[in-house]
């Protein structure tokens, strides 16, 4: 039985409270394991190049600059982790994810909302990850 990597979350909100919920959160989540919080921007993408997430939940109003400068800056990391923004802003959905979000989500949604977002983006990397290891012939 093939054991799965978990996917290495990091959580980036300027909110003590939000953070702690959202750790609680992705407790319930079997395959996610968190391994870095950030309350502003600079911290994050230090964090980013030290822990090498897989994944990366941004609130687009945390400060430090604009997030969208963090999805832009992603192009010179070596690891490029996906990223789920949230904002409280759902009228904005359409421009993150121009700007190179993988996912949106709505601070006004659910939970599950949340949650079914991870899944979508975990499930896409392993497809990717199989794919590339049927093009190697690994």
């Amino acid at each position: 039985m093939s054991q799965r990597i978990k996917t290495r979350v990091i959580v980036a909100h300027s909110d003590q409270r939000v953070r702690s919920a959202l750790r609680l959160l992705l407790r319930e989540e079997p395959e996610l394991t968190l391994v870095g919080e950030s309350s502003d921007l600079p911290n994050l993408v230090s964090q980013i190049r030290q822990l090498k997430p897989d994944l990366v939940l941004l609130d687009w109003e945390l400060p430090g600059r604009p997030a969208a400068a963090l999805l832009l800056a992603q192009t010179t990391l070596d690891n490029k982790p996906r990223v789920i923004v949230f904002s409280a802003r759902p009228e904005l959905e359409e421009m993150i994810l121009a700007a190179g979000a993988d996912r949106f989500v709505s601070k006004g949604d659910a939970p599950e909302a949340l949650l079914s977002a991870f899944r979508q983006l975990t499930e896409k990397s392993r497809e990717e990850v199989t794919d590339r290891e049927e093009e190697s012939g690994d």
